[in-house]
């Protein structure tokens, strides 16, 4: 199996580099929800919608929980592991939103999902079993032809698998066990690698040539794996720059920042509603209506996984049309006839676009600070000509930015 996974090439180019199926073997396939509105960017609209579902009359109710196959208000299912929710059925539930709770949704993005079992078409248990502050998800980003974006991503959180393009790839936990035991490789692939490499090779170190070497193929992501150890090293060292960004903080590391310490700024308010997303690319500055935040680098306008640009995708999840019109400022508890899924924030809440100090990733059975933004938020909405601006300081400390251009990559296998 070892030398399977190896692929018998000392050319970290060679044809023969085996898929990553073949490094890690276990692999689930995305989670399936079924129903729209058990996920959202923000929790507090997930607790009005759980409010609106446990207070509708019998005759709506049915319609606001959309059935499916797999579930319906009458199905009874265990808790997910880690959760402590309702198993019966859910007509009859009458308590309070579970803690909503905070997942990877797709490539650099991050929402909130009500973990209660009986909501989820297929939420793979096995993946929450094993979700703590050890784990490591990678994520396969799906094949898309002449897609030049990165084939996977690494996360702490639980991720949901979705893909941008529509071709979602596969979930594979760098751990089989809780609590970091039992590395998800091929039987024999470390005493392998620690052959060639040294005694210092690691499951950790492993991930970390993943994410730097792996590339895109019809059946699947390929990881070519070098005999050269200069070559190794080379690509670990930079596979853990890249996960440190991905993981953009998570587990106490460093977060991001642009080159030259530079950070994105909130530099004009963004409006409650804001319906385009724009980029200026001569003040490098991000339009979001009438608001504006900047700098923001070309490179992290232009990035795409999936031929899919990342920021109007993370713009267009939060700025979708609800039920009272643009910008999906639907009142809370308002007659809905596009269900629950229109219930979203009255205005575009500021932690969208200024950053919180602290993130982190927790484990799927606590929440954590909202995430997902883009910027820090400017001082003042006014300053002294030639004046630059201060960071934001709160009782907390310091709001640190969270660049997304975090996830570009660039492979070693060329």
């Amino acid at each position: 199996m070892a030398a399977r996974a190896a692929g018998g090439s000392d050319d970290a180019r060679g044809d023969d580099a085996p898929l990553l199926d073949d490094l890690m073997p276990w692999s689930v396939r995305p989670l399936r929800t079924g129903r729209a509105w058990v996920t959202a960017p923000d929790a507090a609209s997930l607790r009005a919608r759980w409010d609106r579902l446990t207070k509708a009359p019998r005759d709506e109710h049915e319609r606001l929980f959309r059935v499916t196959r797999s579930r319906d208000p009458r199905s009874r299912v265990a808790a997910l592991p880690g959760q402590a929710t309702g198993t019966g059925p859910f007509d009859r539930e009458d308590g309070p939103c579970p803690a909503p709770v905070r997942i990877a949704h797709g490539p650099f993005d991050e929402q909130w999902l009500i973990p209660d079992h009986r909501l989820i078409d297929a939420a793979r248990p096995e993946l929450w079993r094993v979700a703590d502050g050890q784990q490591f998800f990678v994520v396969e980003h799906g094949y898309v032809p002449q897609d030049t974006g990165p084939a996977l991503s690494v996360t702490a959180l639980l991720p949901d698998g979705h893909s941008p393009a529509g071709r979602p790839g596969r979930i594979r936990p760098l751990y089989r066990r809780p609590g970091g035991l039992e590395p998800n490789l091929a039987p024999g692939l470390l005493a392998l690698l620690k052959d060639r490499h040294g005694n210092g090779v690691t499951a950790r170190s492993v991930l970390a040539w993943i994410l730097a070497a792996a590339r895109h193929s019809p059946a699947g992501c390929v990881v070519p794996l070098p005999a050269d150890t200069a070559r190794w090293s080379a690509g670990v060292e930079l596979g853990q720059e890249l996960l440190r960004l991905h993981l953009r903080g998570a587990r106490g590391g460093e977060r991001p920042r642009l080159p030259g310490g530079r950070r994105p700024y909130v530099r004009a308010s963004v409006p409650p509603a804001p319906t385009a997303l724009e980029y200026d690319p001569v003040d490098e500055a991000l339009l979001l209506g009438t608001g504006r935040v900047s700098p923001v680098p070309a490179g992290a306008w232009e990035f795409r996984v999936g031929q899919v640009r990342m920021l109007e995708l993370w713009f267009g999840r939060r700025a979708a049309t609800g039920a009272n019109g643009a910008g999906g400022a639907s009142a809370e508890g308002s007659p809905d006839a596009d269900g629950l899924e229109a219930i979203r924030p009255r205005a575009w809440p500021q932690e969208w676009t200024s950053a919180e100090e602290g993130h982190d990733a927790s484990p799927p059975d606590r929440t954590g600070p909202p995430g997902g933004a883009i910027g820090r938020r400017s001082p003042a909405p006014a300053r002294a000509p030639g004046r630059r601006p201060r960071p934001c300081r709160s009782d907390r400390g310091p709001r640190r930015t969270r660049p997304p251009s975090a996830g570009t990559s660039r492979s070693l296998s060329g």
